[in-house]
């Protein structure tokens, strides 16, 4: 059986909950993530920002000066565990609510696994296989 750890990138970008939140909007684009863990000084996963909590403040700029990533963040966010079946991320994956997961261990965030990870895991899982054509 596959785990989390398996497929997770292990380089998370991360903000905290006191970075305001015009930084974490510009980290996200320049890291070309749609999505960051909000972590503790100690890594302790505390909730997710997403481009989705952040899309309204187009309403609102004066919120961009002066609020934070707490303001903004989901706190209660789903996470999974380092030892955790794949096929459940997937699961969770399928149902369509995120595109991606923090891994913990312990609540600490060691990883992050998005669909994209499961792509490029499920494709060099074909390679390993030594199948190379459509179809094989």
């Amino acid at each position: 059986m596959f785990a989390a750890e398996d497929v997770m990138t292990k380089k998370v970008v991360t903000v905290t909950k006191d970075t305001p939140i015009h930084e974490a909007m510009d980290l996200m684009l320049r890291e070309g993530v749609s999505g960051v863990p909000v972590v503790e000084d100690n890594m302790t996963l505390v909730g997710v920002l997403s481009e989705k909590d952040v899309v309204g403040l187009l309403y609102d700029g004066e919120a961009l000066e002066s609020r934070q990533v707490r303001h903004f963040m989901t706190e209660r966010s789903i996470s999974f565990d380092i030892e955790d079946s794949l096929i459940e991320i997937c699961d969770f994956l399928t149902k369509g609510l995120v595109r991606r997961v923090p891994v913990t261990s312990e609540g600490q965030l060691v990883g992050i696994i998005s669909v994209p990870d499961i792509i490029r895991y499920t494709l060099s899982m074909r390679q390993e296989s030594g199948c190379s054509e459509p179809g094989d």
